[in-house]
């Protein structure tokens, strides 16, 4: 399919502009929430100015939250691939993000343990992470096939109960593979992104000031990477769908499997490229993830895979800029508890309750709003 020039152009452009709107549009949202509950409990503190240490702390938390919305968006795109063509949760996917995780920490690993990683140049040093992402994806993305292929296709038109049930099993089975592994080679469950780099140095976007003390509002380099290969992630996806010959055939398979068999469309081969992609997304998540937070183990997977599927559900599952919306939404509640729970309740309730908002939110769409802030898109983008 020739596509003109413009909508392959439109493919890039428009995920983009409808993120960043999206982005700024719930920062401000949710930071007028909490400033109004600052000037509101403005006179239950006498040691501090609520809405002052609000103001000072807010340009941080708000930078912090974008971060880890991202990694829940990245996530949660190969949640939204899978069920955008087969209308299935996949809830191994977690799991198939475990794998990519550790495949890029042991790739990095192996080379540092030949002095590969020792008094490099920060371009060798972000090929070195470009090469884990990579090694991520290829290992995500071939074993998503082949669970697809093992657990999934043979139960293909069986009620949506059974499918299920066997993404739970391959799930578990996934967690107790790589702990096998990891305690037979490595004699341990856990394993660190090695160190190297300018990665953890932070760059300082302005100063604020608190009481006469200088506070810096700044980002880790590694928090830059990681926001610019997610939106690279969407962007791609986005043009892959809406702009190839494998995305109109993604589509015709997503919106009747039957009918775009009878067009000659291989319907087997296009859903394995969807868990291919989906699972390749996840892989490079997780190498991310890793980057991002260090160490990985065999559950590394389930919180941030529940966390992923709900922000999925919040931004429209099947959507794929519903899912980026949605990480970058539930990031920000999140980061906004763990700062400003603990002040405005005088530590009576702290950052260790911000995961109770993750499935709140969920409960709530679910009741409210089931087809989520920008609805599902199933039939029409994958």
């Amino acid at each position: 399919m020739n596509l003109p020039r413009t909508n392959a152009l439109e493919a890039v452009l428009r995920p983009l502009g409808q993120l960043l709107l999206f982005v700024t549009g719930s920062s401000v949202a949710v930071s007028l929430v909490v400033i109004a509950a600052a000037y509101l409990l403005r006179g239950t503190r006498t040691d501090m100015d609520l809405v002052q240490i609000t103001y000072v702390l807010l340009p941080q938390v708000l930078i912090d939250g974008i971060t880890l919305g991202f990694v829940y968006a990245t996530i949660a795109l190969g949640y939204t691939m899978v069920y955008g063509v087969l209308e299935f949760i996949n809830f191994a996917h977690g799991e198939i993000f475990m794998f990519g995780a550790f495949a890029g920490v042991e790739i990095l690993i192996f080379m540092r343990l030949r002095g590969m990683l020792t008094d490099i140049g920060d371009i060798t040093a972000l090929a070195y992470v470009v090469l884990a992402v990579l090694t991520g994806m290829v290992v995500s993305g071939l074993l998503a096939v082949s669970v697809e292929r093992v657990a999934y296709r043979p139960l293909r038109g069986s009620p949506r109960l059974i499918p299920l049930i066997s993404a739970i099993g391959v799930s578990f089975f996934l967690q107790d593979t790589m702990r096998f592994l990891q305690s037979s080679i490595n004699g341990d469950f856990y394993r660190s992104f090695p160190t190297f780099g300018p990665f953890t140095q932070r760059f300082t976007l302005f100063t604020v000031d608190l009481d006469g003390r200088a506070l810096d509002v700044a980002i880790q380099y590694k928090a830059i990477i990681m926001i610019v290969v997610a939106l690279m992630m969407l962007v791609g996806l986005n043009y892959l769908v809406n702009a190839t010959k494998v995305g109109k055939a993604i589509r015709a398979v997503a919106q009747d499997q039957r009918t775009a068999g009878l067009m000659g469309i291989n319907v087997n081969a296009i859903i394995a490229i969807t868990f291919l992609v989906g699972g390749a997304l996840g892989g490079a998540a997780g190498a991310l993830f890793a980057f991002r937070f260090t160490r990985v183990d065999p559950f590394v997977g389930f919180l941030p895979g529940l966390k992923a599927f709900t922000a999925a559900v919040l931004g429209g599952i099947g959507n794929i800029t519903g899912a980026m919306l949605g990480g970058i939404v539930l990031g920000l509640l999140e980061s906004f508890a763990a700062s400003y729970l603990s002040i405005f309740t005088r530590g009576a309730f702290g950052a260790e309750y911000k995961d109770i908002f993750a499935f709140a939110i969920l409960i709530a769409i679910l009741i409210f709003k089931p087809s989520g802030l920008l609805g599902q898109t199933v039939g029409q983008k994958a």
